[in-house]
């Protein structure tokens, strides 16, 4: 398949305001790609790279390249050429990149250039976002959405779910399954404005704080947790070795070796744990956000920087896959296997004052919030639902904009996906490689 073909559909969706004729164009390219393209295809239209990060910036694409008379480049070579740029490392790996970009990008046209800066910058502004993808793999495969979105949810990549449905239909789908040591995506929360909000989004009928009713205990309970401004993690326990994902499901066991022993020292033959990571201060306070991030970025971090674990779910424990049982039943698991000194904070009520109360201790202790849990929620990973409730302080300012200055050096230069340029200050396009220096 061609790369102006999906340069093409690309634009076409950009230009198309309704869902069904997104779903629909993709659905005709994704049919149209051979079994080995479409997970590039996907991964394309969506916006996003196979490799994640190939070592590609604005100071490699600057100048841009002259473009080819014809459209040649297949899926299979961009991508082959992609891969090739973000292996080079080393001495003298940016000049060896710079080659082997204007090599591929050389033998790109006009158009095919314009679509591939949008992806290296990550600007490529589409509107096929991954709702819109994911039901455009159903319909081009002829497979139930939801069968799709539980596959995806076990494998964590939608291209390589959306081959397995063209080629092998339901039944491949079927075979996606939870397998410890590969991470799935995690599970997130939707925000609410009040304690007596997010009660009521996960079905506990808790009356108005402030009410005569206020204190009484509702029919429906929920679980609410702390919610700490830590690293998201996914922990992967097989026969004493572990393994640590982030919740992009980037791989950083080896950056961590206190979490490892400490989870290595778990009851438990494998498991697949969801929880945070945190950098505490001797009060029991957290430190700054920067602290944790900068112990997690990398294995030379300052190893002085301790990181506490907390876990708050399970999804596989002992060979039984628990993703599909409801919270209560996944925490009593979870209880069972960890000690008190790893686990969230955690209360379970119906009631707006004592939810509250618990809201006002998180909040004590230097957290963010809570998050608000149904008792009755599966653990549905990749989405925002109804299940999970964050709800966190408001707090707003009003603020005048005094000045603005335009960058210089490089960040002043001109962008070679529009005609931005210092001398008109004007932009014709709506995806700008130029907008992340500037923002």
């Amino acid at each position: 398949m061609l790369l102006a073909e999906i340069a093409g559909v690309s634009r076409a969706v950009a230009t198309t305001s309704a869902r069904l004729a997104k779903i629909e164009a993709l659905a005709a390219a994704l049919r149209q790609a051979g079994p080995l393209e479409v997970p590039i295809a996907v991964a394309y239209l969506s916006g996003e790279l196979p490799q994640r990060q190939i070592g590609v910036g604005w100071a490699t694409l600057r100048g841009g390249f002259a473009p080819a008379a014809a459209a040649t480049l297949t899926l299979s070579e961009v991508d082959a050429g992609f891969s090739a740029i973000g292996a080079i490392s080393g001495k003298g790996s940016t000049a060896a990149r710079k080659a082997l970009v204007s090599e591929l990008l050389g033998r790109a046209t006009e158009t095919e250039q314009q679509f591939l800066y949008g992806l290296l910058s990550g600007e490529l502004r589409q509107g096929a976002l991954e709702g819109v993808m994911t039901d455009a793999v159903a319909r081009a495969a002829s497979v139930p959405v939801a069968e799709v979105r539980r596959a995806m949810m076990m494998r964590g990549s939608l291209g390589a779910v959306a081959a397995a449905a063209l080629a092998g239909g339901r039944d491949a789908l079927h075979a996606f399954g939870l397998e410890v040591g590969r991470p799935v995506r995690p599970m997130l929360a939707a925000s609410a404005s009040s304690i007596a909000d997010a009660l009521a989004k996960i079905g506990a009928s808790a009356p108005a704080e402030g009410t005569a009713e206020s204190t009484a205990e509702s029919t429906a309970e929920g679980a609410v947790e702390w919610k700490l401004d830590g690293i998201r993690i996914q922990a992967h326990l097989a026969e004493g070795a572990v393994r640590l994902f982030t919740r992009t499901l980037d791989e950083i066991t080896g950056r961590l070796p206190e979490v490892v022993v400490a989870l290595a020292k778990l009851p438990v033959r494998s498991a697949v744990f969801d929880g945070e990571l945190i950098a505490l201060r001797a009060d029991g306070r957290p430190l700054p956000f920067q602290d944790t991030a900068a112990r997690t970025a990398s294995a030379e971090a300052d190893p002085a920087v301790q990181l506490s674990v907390f876990l708050f779910d399970v999804l596989h424990a002992d060979g039984a896959d628990l993703i599909d049982l409801p919270d209560w039943r996944r925490h009593a698991e979870l209880v069972r296997t960890v000690p008190p000194e790893l686990l969230m904070p955690r209360l379970v009520t119906g009631s707006v004052t004592e939810a509250s109360e618990f809201f006002r201790d998180a909040l004590a202790h230097g957290h963010e919030g809570v998050v608000v849990k149904s008792l009755d929620a599966p653990y549905a990973a990749g989405r925002r639902g109804s299940g999970w409730i964050k709800v966190k302080p408001r707090h707003t300012l009003d603020l005048v904009v005094l000045a603005v200055e335009w960058g210089h050096g490089d960040a002043a230069a001109g962008c070679p996906t529009c005609t931005w340029a210092p001398a008109t200050r004007t932009r014709a396009a709506s995806s700008c490689w130029a907008r992340r220096s500037r923002a």
